[in-house]
């Protein structure tokens, strides 16, 4: 087998060759964590660094996790899904450990799955079993989760900030990130679900790979592994043959709506209830123009990284194809999480990083080709799907969200798609992508417990059809 030897800033790098084994009651989310998120954001460009005084976070030391996180050299044999190895995970809400908890107990595990190029690697993520019974129907369900984009550097994964509560390290500078999702999972948990969160291909794994950020393939394929280690764990109270949903927020929801896609086919054994996904870049390349000039602009460094993974032929193209100037901006942003990337490139125009116009470039092959393929909507998913998106998203384009729908409909899945109509206030700072799924936190969730419940659905495909 051939593996990519390390290259953490998207420079061009040898291939090298390596043995390898083919192996009831209404709790809303809590939305501090994504409000302190905007208000550093937007503190950043108004001088008022100093609030950052107020908040006592002890830097992390992310040795103690390259043990775990390392994957053993050959993966030893066995099937997607397979654990290679677990320990206990202490789960925090911020650093202290003090205030407040998560109801549940987390185990770490590393588990076998494969990535773009169906090819087998070693995935981390974390399971958390509730500490109160399911109330609902049947065995206790599993929500498959992926997280939203937390960065690209190996310190930024899922799995270590529920240890962490608040990330910050001096390693590469402004190295702050906040665990975005903590909200979500303490309800959700509260509430009797258990969860199974993945780190994705590449993401937090020591010393091998980078994530493949946004490929189709990759993230669908970790988040159903994801399930199927969480299966295979012992002493938990799932069914082994239970149900399970997919749950993903921004590129989380990319990773859930793939899994949707690729259930049928990768594992016509799990039985899927239903997908939620919100704020989802459905469409990478109309993507690329929609975060020209906003906070995230950096993530298009993300993009590239994760293509240059996936793809390993197109990492000298993409590094010979930009500026100096993005040539840096690629190699920061393949090692930073995501505050940093949003405070270093926020309001930056993409063209400056090219030296050819990017989106021609973007319309040539094999780049056209590489991001039609990243594309959701090609697939009729497995159950039904609930897609919540703003109509001024700056980052995943509505128009995009609307057309997946539609070509789905077309084939006969079950979706609703609720639009959130919450006006583009500041809507350079991606408020319309980061504020929904807290404003459509308790419908979601009240979606998803039906579909472990077994109520019925109610489709909106007619209403879809007729959008524009």
């Amino acid at each position: 087998m051939t593996r990519r030897s390390k290259s953490t800033d998207g420079r061009p790098c040898r291939l090298r060759h390596r043995s390898a084994t083919i192996s009831g009651k209404r709790t809303p989310p809590r939305a501090a964590t994504i409000f302190s998120v905007l208000a550093i954001g937007a503190a950043i460009p108004m001088g008022l660094v100093p609030t950052f005084s107020t908040i006592s976070v002890a830097y992390a030391d992310d040795s103690q996790y390259w043990e775990f996180y390392t994957p053993p050299d050959p993966l030893p044999d066995g099937l997607p899904g397979d654990l290679v190895r677990t320990e206990p995970s202490r789960l925090v809400l911020e650093p202290s450990g003090q205030l407040g908890s998560f109801v549940g107990t987390g185990t770490r595990i590393m588990y076998r799955s494969t990535d773009a190029n169906g090819i087998p690697v070693a995935v981390t993520g974390t399971y958390i079993e509730p500490d109160v019974p399911w109330p609902g129907k049947g065995p206790r369900p599993l929500l498959a989760y992926a997280a939203s984009a937390y960065g690209m550097g190996e310190q930024c994964a899922p799995s270590k900030l529920f240890n962490q509560g608040i990330h910050a390290s001096l390693d590469t500078g402004f190295d702050l990130m906040f665990n975005l999702e903590e909200g979500f999972v303490a309800t959700l948990l509260a509430r009797g679900f258990a969860i199974v969160l993945t780190d994705g291909v590449g993401m937090g794994v020591h010393g091998l790979m980078a994530p493949q950020f946004m490929n189709r393939v990759a993230a669908g394929t970790a988040l159903i592994d994801a399930a199927r280690a969480a299966m295979k764990l012992p002493d938990t109270s799932l069914d082994p043959d239970g149900p399970v949903a997919f749950w993903g927020w921004l590129s989380g929801g990319h990773a859930a709506l793939s899994a949707a896609e690729l259930a049928g086919t990768y594992a016509p054994e799990l039985h899927v209830v239903g997908t939620y996904a919100n704020a989802t870049p459905t469409d990478l390349a109309a993507t690329l123009p929609s975060i020209d000039g906003n906070y995230l602009a950096g993530a298009i460094g993300w993009m590239l990284r994760g293509i240059q993974e996936a793809y390993p032929n197109t990492r000298e193209a993409i590094w010979d194809a930009m500026t100096p100037r993005g040539q840096e901006m690629l190699a920061n942003t393949s090692r930073q999480c995501m505050l940093q990337t949003g405070i270093n490139y926020m309001f930056r125009h993409l063209q400056p990083w090219f030296k050819d116009d990017l989106q021609t470039m973007s319309q040539n092959e094999p780049f056209k080709s590489i991001l039609a393929s990243q594309r959701i909507g090609n697939v009729r998913p497995t159950g039904p799907v609930y897609l919540s998106h703003n109509r001024w998203d700056s980052f995943g384009p509505y128009a995009a969200v609307v057309a997946t729908a539609k070509d789905w409909c077309s084939m006969g899945a079950d979706v609703t798609l609720w639009t959130n109509e919450q006006p583009p206030l500041f809507n350079k700072l991606n408020t319309n992508a980061l504020l929904t799924p807290f404003v459509d936190g308790e419908r979601t969730m009240a979606w998803v417990a039906d579909r472990f419940n077994g109520v019925p659905t109610a489709p909106n495909c007619s209403e879809i059809d007729s959008s524009s």
